[in-house]
């Protein structure tokens, strides 16, 4: 059974950044676990050896509503 943990909101360019940089030494702290921050809460996962990586950018222009632009990163590990 699949659980799953989302959260949808809106953040400033410095706390992307922030998250990023966190998830990244998540990856690179040699434990056996890392803590993924999901809204209010963390979820543990298993430390991957290899992990896949897809990238999907998506950029649209509008004369009305303006450019609008989207970056997709999905990792995903077998454990």
């Amino acid at each position: 059974m699949a659980q799953r943990t989302t959260a949808d909101e809106n953040i400033s360019a410095e706390e992307v950044e922030a998250y990023l940089n966190t998830l990244a030494s998540e990856f690179g702290n040699g434990n056996d676990e890392i803590d993924v921050p999901v809204g209010n809460k963390t979820v543990g996962l298993s430390a991957p050896d290899d992990v896949g990586l897809s990238v999907d950018v998506v950029e649209r222009s509008s004369r009305l509503r303006g450019n609008r632009e989207k970056i997709e990163l999905e990792l995903s590990w077998k454990s």
